[in-house]
Parts: structure tokens; sequence; C-alpha cells
């Protein structure tokens, strides 16, 4: 990597990346979709010694620019503004390739998600803009007008929606906070949770269906229970040179925060990948840009250091891991 001049950060921009997370301020969002629960809570109102909050220090940041070698932080656009999926929008650097994968693949669904147009605005929940938008284009996913989906729902949604359109259904289940395994087969069997303290159990009380409709139920009914916490532990770490798409940058905690490698290209032997997120309030999906590459948004490996700075968060190390979703 090319030498780089250090610019320390105002300490003020580090408290608003490192604290503000995606909380969990869900408990007000039922609006009555599922009147068979009890006693609803917020996740973090369902207590478990074992996944309670980090707490930690703030390390100072120091940000890097590039210098004026041209090799590093160059300004060459790589968004095709034609392209209507993620892997006709973003186009590979010089000289990489994206990474084989295999057809009816998590990598394969990725890069074949369609995209809003060029230039579109990231919209929160309730149609608002965003004001601090850092997309670089945004996924054309459904987002409901509750405040549910924000950023380890939006990673648990992919994987959801993945898993549903490759006949892979019965493996959808996601764990809540508390520990309690929520699954698709078990939901569109007609069965509901209910919620007593911090006591989740399943009780008959619906219809069997498989409808568009009854999913999205079931995923609002994750998005409720499950966080970064239960994400973070459903997660096994990986070394950064074996990054692949599926995987996540993640603090669990409340709040926490979960950024998803939804691309990767390679060449040789070094990787780059793009990242995307969700966020707080509920929020479209989006693939961040890359602030020192202006219209380049893929990472580079050899560039990344720790603290692992990204648009609206800062990763520790330890914080790449890999969903089990596919994998158990």
């Amino acid at each position: 990597m090319s030498s780089m001049k250090k610019i320390t950060i105002p300490i003020l921009i580090i408290l608003i990346c490192t604290l503000i997370g995606c909380a969990s301020d869900r408990a007000d969002n039922n609006d009555g979709q599922e009147p068979e629960m009890i006693g609803h809570t917020s996740d973090n109102d369902i207590d478990d010694p074992d996944i309670s909050p980090e707490t930690e220090d703030t390390p100072e940041i120091i940000k890097e620019e590039p210098d004026d070698s041209g090799t590093f932080g160059e300004d060459k656009t790589l968004i095709d503004p034609d392209g209507n999926t993620l892997q006709t929008r973003i186009l590979v650097p010089e000289g990489y390739e994206r990474t084989t994968e295999e057809p009816a693949s998590l990598g394969e669904f990725l890069r074949n998600y369609k995209v809003l147009p060029d230039k579109s605005p990231v919209l929160l929940f309730d149609g608002t803009v965003k004001s601090n938008d850092h997309a670089a284009c945004v996924f054309d996913m459904y987002l409901s007008g509750n405040d549910l989906q924000q950023c380890a729902d939006s990673v648990m949604r992919v994987y959801a929606e993945y898993m549903r359109s490759c006949g892979k259904e019965d493996r959808i289940a996601f764990h809540f906070v508390n520990g309690f395994l929520c699954d698709w087969n078990s939901y569109k069997s007609g069965k509901r949770i209910l919620v007593s303290g911090n006591d989740v159990s399943w009780a008959d009380g619906s219809v069997t269906s498989d409808s568009d409709d009854n999913f999205e139920r079931y995923l609002e009914t994750v998005y409720m229970y499950a966080s970064t916490l239960s994400l973070d532990k459903e997660s096994r770490s990986v070394e950064l040179s074996d990054i692949q798409i599926g995987d996540i940058f993640i603090k669990g905690g409340s709040p926490g925060h979960v950024v998803m490698v939804v691309d990767v290209c390679e060449k040789d032997g070094k990787k780059a990948f793009l990242l995307a997120q969700g966020y707080m309030p509920a929020q479209q999906f989006h693939v961040l840009i890359n602030e020192y590459h202006g219209s380049d948004p893929w990472y580079y490996e050899d560039e990344i250091i720790y603290p692992f700075i990204t648009p609206e968060y800062v990763f520790n190390e330890q914080c790449l891991k890999r969903p089990i979703y596919l994998t158990e």
C-alpha cells in the first residue's frame, strides 16, 4: 500500500461514527400484525446474561488520505448508470475479475439483484430521504412502512430471500436475542410466537400459508426480536484473505452495526469487495461508497487497516465474520 498522510479525525466524528448504531427501538412497531403475541417487548428487553452488550473504549481514529502517486484513491468512474443489477451497475477495477460463483449461489443471487435507477436517494421507512446518504447504488428491495428493517435485519432478509428463491426454505431460521429459534417452516405452518417476559414459545394461531404476505409477517417478527447481538452469535470469524460474498463486518451490541459483503473481485490473489448496509431508522439497503476512492466504491484488501472506517461506522479487529446460515 502506498504511503499516506495521516489526519486525525475530530473527536466529534469519532463519537458519531462509533456510538450511533442500529438500536432496537421497536416495541411500538407491531401495528397489530401479530395478534397472537403477548407481552410484546423490544429485543433489548429479552435478557440473556451471555449476550449483554459489550462496552469498550473508542480508539483514536487516524484517517488516511491518498498520496499523489495515483495508485490509491484514483477517481475512476466504475458506476455504469445504465446498469440495472448490482454487477452491471458497478464495474470492476482495471485488471480485476469478479470471483467465480456457482449457479444458484448467494453470490449469483446478489450480483443479479435489481438496483434502483442511478443516483436514487436512500429512502427511510416513512418515505423521507435519508439526510446523510453515502450510497453508490440502492437495492430494489422491499421495505415496509414500519421502523423495523434496520442493519442486521437487512442482512437476515438477504439470506432469507436467497434461500426462498432457490428451494432452501427449510433452512430459513434465525435466533432471537434470548436464543429462541424462529424458523419459517413453523411460521408458515400456522404457528405463532408467544412472548411472556423472557420466555418465547410456539403456539397454534393461524392457517398454513407460504404467501409473500405471510413471509413478510414472518420477517417482521424476526426483526422485532433479533439484532446484531443474535446475528453476531450466529456468525464465525474469518480472515480478510478469505473474504467472500455474504460475509459481514459486525459489532454486536445495543447499539451495534453490521455491513454486508455483497460482491468480491480479485487481481493477482488480492481481493476487493463491495459493502452494503441498512441502518436506523429503517431504510433501503444500499451499497456504500468508499470515501477514499471517489467514484470507485470497492474496498481493497491491501488498504484495510483497523480501526476499519466505513462512511457511517468504525469497526475494530475481529469484526469480519461469516453467518452460519449456509454452512451448518
